[in-house]
């Protein structure tokens, strides 16, 4: 066996003791790594962050969007229609819920109060309007019967056709919620007039009423009046 002489030795020593120096492209090629996992990350939380912030919007749409759908499910699930149980007969309104909203929720709140109950007609001009409250004052009735002179020459809205169902400006005070039932169309050159429903049956009750006897005051010589007021979603 051949012996290594000991130059050999040393210098194969100094191979295996070599440099464990990392060369620049090593460095370089490590950092770029780093880098694009580092961009990968803030890419990454910035999508989830915009996903999240849409998540969240869709949902405060969706939860305004549920509040109009309730309110327009509770509009209507209100009653649409009211019979007005007569000392003549039964009158079967159909009421404006889309077109009068705020009157027909007052009229409905005062109906589950019991306000009409007993309500009588106390005037009536015949050919024109039956007034029914439960105060008698008839300070107002000479408003009507002017009406009533000039209403061929002035002009008419649709929706005071006769046989509508209106009141007359609202107070704060419930007594003073009038009904009036036309019986021909009906002018209103100063807006004091609110139409919130039309009789759809019991038109001949109504005529019948027209036609009690009155005095000159137009007060019915006997008495007329609302029973009471059933309220219904379908009819």
């Amino acid at each position: 066996m051949a012996r290594i002489k000991p130059q050999a030795l040393l210098i194969q020593s100094k191979k295996k003791k070599g440099s464990t120096r990392i060369s620049v492209p090593t460095i370089l090629f490590c950092s770029l790594i780093v880098l694009l996992i580092l961009l990968s990350l803030i890419t990454t939380y910035k999508h989830w962050s915009q996903s999240r912030s849409r998540g969240q919007t869709r949902t405060g749409l969706s939860n305004f969007e549920n509040v109009d759908e309730i309110a327009d499910s509770k509009k209507y699930d209100l009653p649409g229609y009211a019979v007005l149980n007569t000392s003549k007969g039964n009158i079967t309104i159909e009421l404006f819920k889309d077109g009068s909203p705020e009157i027909v929720d007052k009229f409905l709140d005062l109906c589950q109060k019991g306000h009409f109950k007993g309500m009588p007609f106390h005037h009536v001009i015949k050919n024109y309007v039956i007034l029914g409250g439960h105060s008698q004052d008839s300070g107002g009735i000479e408003d009507w019967t002017s009406k009533r002179k000039f209403h061929r020459q002035l002009p008419t809205s649709p929706k005071h056709e006769a046989f509508m169902l209106g009141t007359t400006k609202i107070k704060e005070d419930s007594k003073a919620f009038q009904l009036f039932i036309t019986t021909a169309p009906i002018p209103d050159s100063n807006d004091k007039l609110y139409m919130f429903g039309r009789v759809i049956k019991g038109v001949d009750v109504v005529q019948e009423i027209e036609e009690v006897d009155t005095d000159t005051h137009y007060r019915p010589k006997s008495p007329v009046g609302i029973i009471n007021v059933i309220l219904q979603q379908v009819i």
